[in-house]
This record gives structure tokens, C-alpha cells and sequence, in this order.
């Protein structure tokens, strides 16, 4: 289910250690910001059965949620100079956003204070079948951003394919944390030699 309590800010600690971060974070969506496969795990219609649209089920009664750190990651993010995207290649990607659409990520000090949808917490979305290097082609296109000043999360080790654009790709284990943002940060200066402080 779909957490009704406040939403405090999930900061990684990277963000404060006045070491140089990326200008844009991507999350792929299955497994790395929900656990389950949207287009195989999901029998549509889904839609919110409380008034707010913070408990998400689908037709068979299963509920739909991101990883328990996740909302308060996206809140946190959304006061910092970094863009967020998301690149999926499911074959789902009408229901993807809808279920971006319906999740609500509850304010910081009540569910009702400052929610909205996950949807609007990113900056850009590429959801659609293929290959992951076409949905950073367009991210790329979109933002006018380096590719390695891009920072990939993903749980398929097989989209580390975007590397050879210059992207840096994290894999995630179980879900995207706190502490798997820390990592794939510290990964990514360490790439690309950026471990110092910078201006």
C-alpha cells in the first residue's frame, strides 16, 4: 500500500558533501523505483481507492506503490538545481504514466500538505519500447546536458549499454535508496574524475 504519512525529504548525503554531483539523475521505473514489472505485474484498470490517490490497486486487488524511500528521494530532489528523468523501455508506457499520474508523494509535514503527482517531480520522461541508448538520445536532445553529466539507476546490468555514450549507469540491487544514490554518485566522480571540490 501506498504510504498515507508525510513524506520527509530524503537528501542523499552527497548532495552536501560540497563535492561536485551530476546535473541530471534517471531512474528506470521496474525494479529500481517500483518492485514489479509494470507491463506483466499490473492488470489494468488501476486507480486510487482512497480520495488523494495515495493507495494505488489494480484490477486483481494488488497494491501499487514506489520503494519506501523513493517518495521522500523525488521530494528532496525537487529543491536541488538537478534535473530528473525517467527512461523505461517497457511495452506498457500508457499505464507507466498513468500510474505516475495517480501516485501522490505527500508533503513534508502532512499527506495532504504539498502532495502531488510522482509524475510532476520529473523533469523529463522517455517511456517506450527499445533500447535504452534511444531514450538518452532524446534525454540528451531535451536537456542540451553531457552525457556525463548524466547518472543512470538502473537494475538490468544489460542497459549498461549507455555507457558508450558517456553516461554513468549504477546498478541497483533492490530498489533505489538513499544509500544506492550515495553509491552511484560516488561512482560517477570517481568515472569521471571529478573527487574534489570545484569552483
Amino acid at each position: 500500500m501506498a504510504s498515507q504519512a508525510a513524506t520527509e525529504p530524503l537528501l542523499p548525503k552527497t548532495f552536501t558533501d560540497g563535492l561536485p554531483v551530476p546535473k541530471m539523475l534517471v531512474f528506470d521505473l521496474d525494479y529500481t523505483l517500483w518492485p514489479f514489472w509494470i507491463d506483466t505485474h499490473v492488470q489494468p484498470p488501476i486507480r486510487a481507492t482512497v480520495p488523494g490517490g495515495f493507495e494505488i490497486r489494480d484490477r486483481s486487488g494488488r497494491d501499487l506503490a514506489f520503494y519506501p524511500e523513493v517518495p521522500g528521494i523525488l521530494r528532496a530532489l525537487q529543491d536541488k538545481s538537478v534535473v530528473v528523468g525517467a527512461a523505461s523501455r517497457t511495452s506498457a508506457p500508457t499505464l507507466a504514466r498513468r500510474l505516475l499520474g495517480l501516485l501522490q508523494i505527500p508533503g513534508p509535514t502532512s499527506e495532504r500538505d504539498g502532495a502531488g503527482d510522482a509524475s510532476s517531480f520529473f523533469d523529463h520522461m522517455e517511456i517506450y519500447p527499445g533500447n535504452k541508448i534511444a531514450h538518452f538520445k532524446q534525454l540528451q536532445k531535451k536537456t542540451g546536458l553531457a552525457y556525463e553529466e548524466m547518472l543512470f539507476f538502473d537494475d538490468e546490468s544489460r542497459n549498461k549499454n549507455v555507457e558508450e555514450l558517456g553516461v554513468v549507469m549504477y546498478l541497483v540491487q533492490a530498489g533505489v535508496s538513499r544509500s544506492e544514490i550515495d553509491a552511484g554518485i560516488l561512482s560517477w566522480r570517481r568515472r569521471n574524475g571529478r573527487t574534489k571540490r570545484e569552483g
